[in-house]
């Protein structure tokens, strides 16, 4: 089969033709894959960035976002069957750890990472877990859907977890409105009842967001304008601020633009966090990281697809041309998010 994989830091992925992926263990799911999200952190990937921390056994085969439909199944899967449209929670967990025992995937003790880690879905066949798979409304198609399995996940469970304290009259600031902030934004609108304000360095990433939920939208020219304009919309400050950039000067911008006892929702990632600590304890705010999401939270994501309330905005590439996905997500061309789909799911 054809599968994007990457054989060393720094360079293109290549397409390349592998072996099948087969069912090895009872709870294995095997999926024809319809679509698979690209997303920054598999810039971060090539880059080498998750390296330390996953270790990966080099070539692999990319994509941690991903959807499609049932192959096959081990022996002891009940919850979805041949033919089955599935979207995959991006960690295959175990079940037994005390992270899987209080549902939160995310951190389970035994997990792989298909794409970060293991082989992932930028294939014509995935191998997951029945843990992972999330079974969907046929009318929903893959190529619609995969890149909420961890941009729309990660996105998701930010606004889930801040929703308790985003009642009427709170203000909510989005920093980046792109291919995660899209999706925020969206939530923000479905779940809470906040004022959104949405900051962006592309006008055509605010026109969007202004479209989907955003009662008012900063264009970035320069971080004292944004502070200003933000603490004129809001009346002193947000709320929250849920940064979905994280680098590039958007994780140092986030906490000015919080009023005493806020909270900085970090979702994106690459740069350093720095505050002095006589700030964080004279204004009483809050740093929190927001890693992927739990199953339970995709399962509560895709209901609001179903119900028309979160809609990914993307951009189809066929398989082969990855990395001109890669070179638009890398240069900003892209608004939303990048879509694989292999030839047989064209």
């Amino acid at each position: 089969m054809k599968a994007v994989r990457l054989h060393s830091y720094g360079a293109h992925p290549t397409l390349d033709d592998v072996p099948e992926p087969e069912i090895l263990g009872p709870w294995d799911v095997l999926v024809d894959v319809g679509a698979a999200g690209l997303c920054r952190t598999d810039l971060h990937i090539i880059e080498g960035q998750w390296d330390p921390i996953q270790h990966p056994h080099l070539p692999y085969t990319l994509g941690h976002e991903n959807a499609g439909w049932v192959r096959a199944c081990g022996s002891a899967v009940h919850n979805v069957a041949v033919g089955d449209t599935v979207i995959m929670h991006p960690l295959t967990s175990c079940g037994l750890c005390p992270a899987c025992r209080e549902g939160q995937d995310s951190h389970c003790e035994n997990a792989t990472f298909p794409g970060i880690n293991v082989d992932g879905g930028m294939a014509e066949v995935l191998r997951t877990n029945a843990r992972a798979v999330v079974k969907l409304d046929p009318a929903l198609q893959p190529r619609d859907v995969a890149a909420l399995a961890d941009a729309g996940l990660t996105a998701y469970h930010a606004v889930r977890k801040a929703a308790p304290v985003l009642f009427p009259g709170s203000h909510a600031v989005v920093i980046g409105s792109g291919g995660l902030g899209h999706i925020g934004v969206q939530s923000l609108a479905a779940i809470t009842s906040a004022e959104i304000t949405v900051v962006d360095r592309s006008e055509a990433a605010l026109e969007l967001a202004g479209q989907i939920g955003a009662h008012h939208t900063v264009l970035a020219t320069s971080d004292a304008d944004v502070e200003k304009a933000v603490a004129e919309i809001t009346g002193g400050g947000a709320h929250i601020v849920f940064d979905f950039v994280g680098e590039r000067g958007a994780e140092l911008l986030a906490p000015k633009l919080l009023r005493n006892r806020g909270s900085h929702y970090v979702i994106g990632y690459g740069g350093t966090v720095s505050l002095p600590t006589i700030e964080i304890i004279s204004r009483e705010i809050n740093v929190i990281g927001n890693l992927v999401g739990t199953y339970t939270d995709l399962v509560e994501l895709m209901t609001l697809t179903s119900q028309g309330k979160v809609t990914l905005h993307t951009a189809v590439y066929p398989l082969d041309a990855a990395n001109d996905a890669i070179a638009d997500l890398e240069s900003g061309r892209l608004v939303g998010r990048g879509i694989l789909v292999p030839d047989h799911a064209a």
